[in-house]
């Protein structure tokens, strides 16, 4: 099982950016697709952003398109969220997974492992 360890996040006013991190250890490869989700209140986890193992393929969802970037460094382990031009609709605690799958997915039930989740506020 890998090991998914956040950071970044915080508060921050709209229009504003943030960047979150993930780090990956223990059991595992590069060779997996990572993806971002998130999560508000009373709602579902619902898909961000995902990313092919190579880097060479990445998907958003419709909400987000144009504003954030999703990247990854496999030297690292680490997969990166750049998020700009925020909303107060895109306040949520934001989770990294790792698909099962070397392209990336959205749906959450393909990701066998999750970091913690970090908060992220945009005030209005």
């Amino acid at each position: 099982q890998a090991q998914l360890v956040q950071s970044g996040g915080g508060l921050v006013q709209t229009g504003g950016s943030l960047n979150l991190s993930c780090l990956a250890s223990g059991r595992f490869s590069s060779t997996y697709g990572m993806g971002w989700f998130r999560q508000a209140p009373g709602k579902e986890r619902e898909f961000v952003a995902a990313i092919s193992w190579t880097g060479s393929r990445t998907n958003y969802a419709d909400s987000v398109k144009g504003r954030f970037t999703i990247s990854r460094d496999n030297a690292k382990n680490t997969v990166y969220l750049q998020m700009n031009s925020l909303k107060p609709e895109d306040t949520a605690v934001y989770y990294c997974g790792r698909s099962r799958f070397s392209s990336g997915t959205t749906e959450p039930g393909t990701y066998d492992d999750w970091g913690q989740g970090t908060q992220v506020t945009v005030s209005s």
